[in-house]
């Protein structure tokens, strides 16, 4: 069965290179554009795997975070923060929002697909 990533991003060109990157290795992608729209597509819909802007309008990505990692029956999806806030202390900031791992931008789509793999197969 192929695994689903959500991918939480509200920039197109930056949802179309994850989507194209991904779907090439396998992957299906459902896509959302806000921290609103992702909670209530994970009210209907699963996902293995989320990948999770933190600048988004409305929510943010860290306060998605919390409210995912809040539910049980969503705090075992890996969400990883997908970031161009690359500064000191910005991954910490991810993780005590509750993400599983974290990539600043701009990120090498090799790096981001090792790091999808390893969580999820």
């Amino acid at each position: 069965m192929t695994k689903r990533i959500l991918i939480v991003e509200d920039q197109e060109d930056n949802r179309r290179i994850m989507r194209d990157m991904l779907s090439h290795a396998g992957y299906g992608t459902d896509e959302v554009t806000s921290g609103e729209d992702a909670i209530a597509y994970l009210g209907d819909r699963k996902a293995d795997l989320i990948l999770m802007d933190v600048q988004l309008p409305g929510l943010d990505g860290y306060a998605t975070t919390r409210h995912i990692k809040s539910d049980p029956a969503l705090q075992g999806i890996p969400v990883v923060a997908v970031t161009s806030f690359a500064f000191s202390g910005d991954e910490i900031k991810a993780r005590d929002a509750g993400c599983d791992d974290y990539i600043a931008k701009p990120y090498s789509p090799r790096a981001l697909l090792q790091m999808v793999r390893s969580l999820l197969d």
